[in-house]
């Protein structure tokens, strides 16, 4: 695995749009603020010409021209890592007009983006074995005052932080809107981290019983939960997209890890509870699940708290996995409902969950 060199004080940072830009607000705003802030914090600041352009459909521009954007940019010797503006709809249309062969082949950066950008994350670290971060997008980091999830962001990128911590308290309803393009993070809801063990153990109600292991109430209650692996995964929606096609490489990734294992970090945004379920289905009929260590599922923006035809979201997201005997924690601080905390897709993770805290430590030797 290459990991890139970290972002260095005054260095530069380019921004890019191969998903939606930042044409609208809030996000334009958003975005606006979050340079002001960089560049009083000394970085160099370079924009791609997709930026503030909104001419696509479910991306900024034509898929050609995103594409292009998107390896010039990661291609370019002047600046030293990537964010990407935001996330979007459809930019798997942009993979035939990016050079991952070329990519592949130059000094590597940090590209940092989630939800549609697991287009980027997931395919840099299965097709061109480079690491990047699962985390923010550009426009978030206008956000006043910044929440320590942004923080950890830039210490990331920085070199600073290999360690997150979870956050404690997560937004159900954001407060950000064209008015108010700063809002804080809106934490109304305490972090309480669900777990499936494969002796049975959980404390999820609806999964009791589930797997080959059968949950006993006199057992004690699972309380330090480790688990390590290299961290692969995205959003759901784009990782079951990719699935069987040209870009999809899972397997010789997986293969090529195998003595390490593969620690699966998952979330989902549009997906309804059956579409997760097929989704997971299809992921572990291809194959994808082989060498697992564990998995590490983010809260689902649209199945948090919702039922379907009698199963929750804990049911959509488990019940292929338990089969591989290794720990799922659930609920976690990872993906569209915030904060989110920022994973190195490629690297060495060992994860260490007690009661409602948790920590992913991350290693790139």
């Amino acid at each position: 695995m290459k990991y890139p060199r970290f972002l260095q004080q005054n260095g530069t940072i380019a921004f890019v749009a191969p998903s939606f830009g930042c044409a609208t607000q809030p996000y334009k705003d958003g975005f606006l603020n979050a340079q002001k802030k960089w560049q009083a914090e000394g970085y160099q600041l370079k924009l791609g010409p997709n930026c503030y352009v909104e001419q696509g459909v479910g991306i900024s521009n034509t898929p050609r021209l995103c594409g292009q954007e998107l390896t010039e940019y990661y291609c370019d010797p002047d600046s030293d890592c990537m964010i990407s503006c935001g996330g979007g709809e459809l930019m798997c249309e942009i993979l035939d007009y990016v050079d991952f062969d070329r990519i592949a082949g130059v000094t590597p950066k940090w590209y940092m983006g989630y939800s549609d950008n697991t287009n980027m994350t997931f395919l840099l670290a299965t097709l061109c074995d480079t690491a990047s971060v699962y985390g923010p997008g550009a426009a978030a980091f206008g956000m006043e005052p910044r929440h320590q999830a942004l923080e950890d962001a830039m210490a990331l990128l920085r070199g600073e932080k290999l360690v997150m911590d979870g956050y404690g308290m997560w937004e159900r309803e954001s407060l950000k809107s064209e008015e108010n393009p700063f809002a804080p993070y809106h934490l109304t809801e305490p972090s309480v981290i669900k777990y499936w063990l494969p002796d049975g153990r959980t404390n999820v109600e609806s999964l009791r019983g589930a797997g080959e292991g059968s949950f006993n109430p006199q057992k004690e209650a699972a309380t330090k939960i480790q688990m390590s692996g290299r961290l692969l995964g995205g959003c759901v929606d784009c990782l079951v997209n990719l699935l069987g096609t040209k870009y999809d490489k899972v397997s010789a990734f997986v293969e090529q890890y195998k003595d390490d294992g593969i620690l699966w970090f998952l979330e989902a945004c549009d997906l309804n509870l059956m579409s997760i379920r097929r989704a997971m289905w299809q992921m572990e009929h291809a194959g994808w699940f082989q060498n697992c260590r564990g998995f590490l599922i983010g809260r689902p923006l649209n199945g948090m708290g919702a039922e379907e035809f009698g199963i929750d979201h804990y049911q959509a997201f488990c019940e292929m996995l338990y089969q591989y005997h290794v720990p799922v924690l659930m609920d976690l601080d990872i993906g569209h409902l915030p904060p989110m905390m920022p994973l190195v897709c490629g690297s060495m993770a060992y994860v260490t969950s007690d009661g409602n805290q948790y920590s992913v430590k991350m290693d790139f030797t």
